[in-house]
């Protein structure tokens, strides 16, 4: 096995707490392979998106940051899963932010409809799949 086939944990400084306290990584890495563990809708200091809108914004940015600390970009995602508390009603307003972060080039995407999450305000969370370098920069 290559050195860069090791299993990695990928944790950006602002996640340092959740790491600790919720005993998870934000990502693993396998060589270029990146696996986002699932992104909710708060920003860097834990306050909870308003709405649908603003908490895919949260959720989408923190996807970037740790993609970014494991060396990807959003055009390296290859797979998205998102799931959805309110999907019949919000999914207009999710897909309009995802395009925001997909413009073109859509990873695979799979929603999923859900009757909670790990916190009751929480209507969204993202995981993702990447492969480094996999988006053409």
């Amino acid at each position: 096995m290559k050195s860069t086939d090791i299993r990695q944990s990928i944790i950006p400084s602002s996640f340092r707490s959740r790491y600790e306290n919720f005993h998870y990584s934000p990502a693993t890495g396998v060589g270029d392979l990146i696996w986002v563990s699932g992104q909710v809708g708060t920003d860097s200091e834990g306050r909870v998106g308003m709405d649908m809108t603003e908490q895919a914004r949260f959720a989408f940015e923190s996807l970037k940051c740790v993609l970014e600390e494991a060396g990807a970009v959003l055009a390296d995602v290859v797979e998205l899963n998102t799931f959805h508390t309110q999907m019949r009603r919000d999914i207009g307003a999710f897909v309009a932010v995802k395009d925001e972060y997909f413009p073109d080039n859509y990873p695979a995407w799979t929603a999923v409809g859900v009757t909670e999450l790990a916190r009751a305000e929480f209507c969204i969370e993202i995981r993702a799949v990447a492969v480094i370098g996999s988006g053409g920069r």
